[in-house]
């Protein structure tokens, strides 16, 4: 039986009218056992691990079903017949249906069973995924709405799943096992473009593309039903025990509204995912037109077209993602202690280097490709710092029972002004450039080229952003830790909160 379906012994520590922050710290002093007292954690180490792995097995699985996709975006135009901008919103229906249902997630996250919610997402993924490879030529307006409803299924476990790392571990470790996590972004990413347009190659139809993550994503499910718990909220920081708050999603909300740190990092958080969208989806289309207009190769005119570019720069995000996020997360493990604000300066770093990376890229690709892999790789290399230290960001700078709806209205606003548009964005410049001409190969990789610019742009803001967050993170961060660990400072939160309990429930 799972914890929400039984009793739950509670302690509380306040009424429901609120308390201030330290009233409710000395409180849950009083009520915290001595160091020699306090049980041993709910969960132990080996079965915290296994969780992780499963978490990360279908963490990868989505990604790579999410960038099937764009390894095989030309056979899609060629299939559909369709133009650059409609193209693009296949991508754009998927992330708008992810964002609009992040928000319901995250308040049931905060509230509910989180490992049920998980699998019911995840049921909804699969069953959609894999009706995604039944579309025919006549019916694109069928794949779309499959893909807003793959949308529907992620949601549920993208804005749980890291809050679930973040109870069953603290400190440097919670960090390495967060980095373990989003390491599955770039490389679930990359093996999307690789398997995607290897199966679409080998079988000469990209739709058999779509069934490889549905079959892998089966055994996702069942280790997912039976290999991980659902830890109370909190459960790392309190030596097993949990903590839980009474409050309602206005007053979630506005907390997190008034965190400075959350706010200012959530819009770098978008920077990055508007880079990291656009060039996903758009980047082995460019390479490919850019040795059209060179002469290298023949336009594709009929499907399956040439894979080698969805190859290379999948491998490319592979290698990138794996270095750049376990550099970016020994980077902060390594100077964290000894500069208080290391995090968002390290995420600012990457973002204002990739700028001028990704200006070259875009030039250089008219002359050179070799070169233009080169720059590629150091640009998404940088970027690929900060999606592990963005993750651990949120998790300290918010309390634990708000974590769930922190991480879906961070996924709400990176996809509605982050990736979610970016794809379509850069397709609809490129059609208004490529409309003013006509139609040729080497017009074509322009107005895909002039389009692209928006990218370094976009990379500087955000690295503006995450400076910003500097100012803020290290009081924030000391405000969460003294708030849940028990050591009193009034003067660093809001004047009250409403009233918060130690939970002792157990894990099933």
């Amino acid at each position: 039986m799972e914890p929400k379906d039984r009793p739950i012994p509670r302690r509380s520590l306040g009424s429901s009218s609120g308390i201030h922050y330290g009233s409710f710290v000395n409180s849950l002093s009083s009520l915290t056992p001595k160091a020699e007292e306090k049980e041993k954690p709910a969960i132990s180490p080996r079965r915290a691990y296994i969780a992780v792995a499963v978490l990360c097995y279908i963490n990868l699985l989505n990604y790579t079903e999410r960038y099937t996709i764009a390894g095989v975006l030309p056979n899609i135009q060629k299939f559909f017949t369709i133009s650059d901008s409609t193209a693009a919103l296949i991508q754009t229906v998927f992330i708008c249906s992810f964002l609009l249902l992040a928000p319901l997630f995250g308040y049931l996250g905060d509230r509910y069973n989180r490992k049920y919610i998980m699998i019911g997402g995840l049921g909804v993924w699969l069953a959609t995924a894999i009706g995604s490879s039944f579309v025919t030529e006549s019916y694109f307006w069928l794949l779309m709405l499959l893909r807003a409803m793959v949308g529907i299924g992620e949601a549920s476990y993208s804005t749980i799943a890291p809050t679930i790392i973040g109870d069953l571990f603290v400190g440097n470790l919670r960090s390495a096992m967060i980095c373990v996590f989003y390491l599955c972004i770039p490389v679930g990413s990359g093996l999307g473009y690789i398997t995607g347009a290897g199966v679409a190659n080998l079988t000469g139809d990209w739709r058999w593309a779509l069934t490889i993550t549905p079959i892998l994503g089966v055994v996702g499910l069942f280790l997912l039903v039976f290999l991980c718990p659902n830890p109370p909220r909190g459960a790392a920081e309190t030596h097993g025990e949990g903590v839980t708050e009474q409050s309602s999603y206005k007053e979630d909300v506005k907390y997190l509204l008034k965190n400075k740190s959350y706010v200012w990092s959530s819009l770098g958080v978008t920077a990055t995912a508007f880079l990291t969208g656009a060039l996903a989806f758009w980047m082995p289309t460019f390479l490919s037109r850019a040795q059209v207009s060179q002469g290298i190769r023949l336009p594709c005119v009929q499907e399956p077209c040439d894979p080698i570019d969805s190859y290379i720069f999948g491998a490319v995000t592979v290698v990138t993602g794996i270095v750049g996020a376990c550099l970016g997360s020994g980077l902060s493990r390594r100077f964290r202690d000894k500069v208080p604000n290391a995090d968002p300066l390290i995420c600012a770093v990457g973002l204002l280097g990739s700028a001028p990376c990704l200006f070259i890229t875009i030039f250089v690709a008219s002359a050179s490709i070799p070169a233009t892999y080169v720059f590629i790789f150091i640009g998404e290399l940088l970027i690929s710092l900060n999606w592990a230290v963005l993750a651990d960001i949120l998790l300290y700078v918010v309390v634990p029972t708000r974590r769930s709806t922190a991480e879906a209205l961070q996924i709400s606003v990176l996809h509605l002004l982050g990736d979610a548009g970016s794809p379509y964005l850069v397709g609809a410049i490129s059609d208004a450039i490529s409309k003013s001409r006509s139609a040729t190969p080497e017009w074509s990789f322009l107005s895909l080229k002039y389009s692209l610019l928006v990218c370094p742009f976009v990379g500087i803001l955000g690295g503006l952003f995450f400076f910003i967050t500097s100012f803020y993170i290290a009081e924030d961060r000391k405000a969460v830790a003294q708030l849940v660990e028990g050591n009193p400072s009034p003067q660093q939160g809001p004047a009250s909160e409403p009233a918060m309990e130690l939970s002792t429930e157990g894990i099933k």
